[in-house]
């Protein structure tokens, strides 16, 4: 029964999520790619894109301190940024992604600036929210298919 409650908890949480704008659908497609053979799937791939967006940020970092700013290089770091964080359905962090897009096309320094903060800061808030996600879930442990009685 306690374990029933917890996989309870890890949907309430998941929908949660989604209805909070943090993830998308994609997010329930990489859930659905998840098995028994690969029970951690979806944490793997999760812990792989902030390690990889971790990393992104700071040449994001360090592009945004060179003088003239390159939107272009700007827009292209972005762009995979963009894509990685689509990849796991982040839907907040990538509709900053779009938003930071928007500003170097027009050249917009100071908007640049300040989308970036957003944007870490939302990676951040998401990273901590699935964090405490995939703890509740292994804690959970894995979804039990019914089995018909003999």
């Amino acid at each position: 029964m306690e374990k029933f409650n917890m996989q309870r908890q890890v949907s309430y949480m998941k929908n949660w999520l989604i209805e909070q704008g943090f993830l998308d659908e994609q997010f329930l497609q990489l859930e659905e790619l998840q098995d028994d053979v690969n029970p951690n799937f979806v944490e793997e791939v999760v812990a792989l894109y902030f390690k990889d967006s971790s990393r992104m940020m700071i040449n994001i970092d360090a592009a945004l301190e060179r003088s003239p700013l390159d939107f272009s290089k700007l827009e292209t770091f972005m762009h995979q940024f963009k894509g990685s964080s689509s990849s796991i359905g982040a839907k907040k962090v990538k509709n900053e992604c779009s938003l930071f897009r928007e500003y170097c096309e027009q050249g917009n320094k100071d908007g640049c600036l300040r989308t970036f903060q957003q944007v870490k800061k939302e990676h951040a808030i998401l990273r901590k929210k699935l964090d405490s996600y995939f703890q509740l879930a292994r804690q959970a442990g894995p979804l039990q298919a019914a089995s018909r009685p003999m």
